[in-house]
């Protein structure tokens, strides 16, 4: 039996164009600014420095780590501390409703179902938790986080390992087989798939079918496992 639902974000419950369009392009915009303007916040200083680690040049300078963050964007690179950063740029966006988060209304409304018939519903998406809160909270559909019970970012593991849907089924104490996966990624359903999870695409505009698992054109067709 089901018990919860775990679902990706990006292609899923929203569309890639607002992430890419809007997200990404709103943080390669704002970036350098941001960091100008936080310079002296102590946690902007650590993602900084993570940045730093991972170029392997800890004496670069802003404006270095800064252009280098923003060929990461353009390269979309799933890196803790560029993902990081871009949920405290996107928190001064939504905040000052520069945008609001993209959810499909199908999306909305199914997960609202699912949450008053006892399922618990929970987020894994490369973007942080920080960014994952602030895109359904402040969504076109209203503040949709009362419906989740947890999110999971890249600090539980890359989508593509089933190691990271071990190390959640594992945070949320439930078996494996009791939790439907939901993405649009074949990589991401055939790992999660690999630890007993119970999967489904979600098949929309231009998203490629993937071989081996359910498939579902909208939320409201996603069926789930007896």
């Amino acid at each position: 039996m089901i018990r919860a639902i775990l679902t990706d974000i990006e292609g899923t419950t929203s569309s890639i164009a607002f992430v890419k369009e809007v997200l990404f392009a709103y943080a390669h915009t704002h970036l350098p600014q941001f960091v100008r303007r936080h310079a002296g916040n102590p946690r902007v200083g650590e993602l900084l420095a993570a940045a730093r680690d991972l170029m392997e040049q800890p004496q670069a300078t802003d404006a270095a780590v800064v252009a280098q963050l923003q060929r990461w964007i353009d390269e979309d690179r799933k890196l803790t501390p560029l993902k990081a950063l871009q949920g405290l740029m996107w928190e001064e966006g939504y905040r000052r409703a520069d945008f609001r988060g993209h959810v499909y209304p199908d999306a909305a409304e199914q997960l609202g179902r699912w949450h008053r018939e006892g399922l618990r519903l929970y987020v894994f998406s490369s973007g942080s938790v920080q960014a994952q809160r602030l895109l359904f909270g402040h969504s076109e559909c209203g503040d949709l986080t009362p419906l989740f019970s947890g999110y999971f970012d890249t600090a539980s593991g890359a989508k593509g390992e089933p190691e990271s849907y071990r190390r959640i089924a594992a945070e949320i104490q439930l078996a494996p087989a009791e939790i439907l996966f939901l993405s649009d990624v074949a990589g991401e359903l055939d790992a999660a798939s690999c630890t007993g999870m119970a999967t489904c695409q979600l098949v929309r505009l231009g998203t490629s079918a993937a071989f081996g698992h359910r498939q579902a054109e909208t939320f409201f067709q996603v069926v789930l496992p007896s």
